[in-house]
């Protein structure tokens, strides 16, 4: 089993910026690919953006230009940079990892953070 936790939520104004993180523990064989998923109320959850163990990132169109994804592979972490940020980003954020065990792929999620974009 994995578990990921994140940390970096809360509140913040209309324009400003946090910076999720999310660290994968537990039984973990080869984890080939991190990401960030959001769900807004009332709404279906959505990926945010993603990154593979070389590097390979992928964004969604509403936060590419405002949004980093970046991993520290020897720790099994992931952060997510956000920048100008705005009420629409507004969302429980979810951790998710892939983590591969001989052919077959395992998915994880953590427990949320949430993000308030607020004046």
């Amino acid at each position: 089993q994995v578990q990921l936790v994140e940390s970096g939520g809360g509140l913040v104004q209309p324009g400003g910026s946090l910076r999720l993180s999310c660290v994968a523990s537990g039984t973990i064989f080869n984890i080939n690919a991190m990401g960030w998923y959001r769900q807004a109320p009332g709404k279906e959850r959505e990926l945010v953006a993603t990154i593979t163990s070389d590097g390979s990132t992928n964004y969604a169109d509403s936060v590419k230009g405002r949004f980093t994804i970046s991993s520290a592979n020897a720790k099994n972490t992931v952060y997510l940079q956000m920048n100008s940020l705005n009420p629409e980003d507004t969302a429980v954020y979810y951790c998710k990892a892939s983590d591969k065990r001989y052919s077959l792929i395992y998915h994880y999620w953590g427990q949320g953070t949430q993000v308030t974009v607020s004046s």
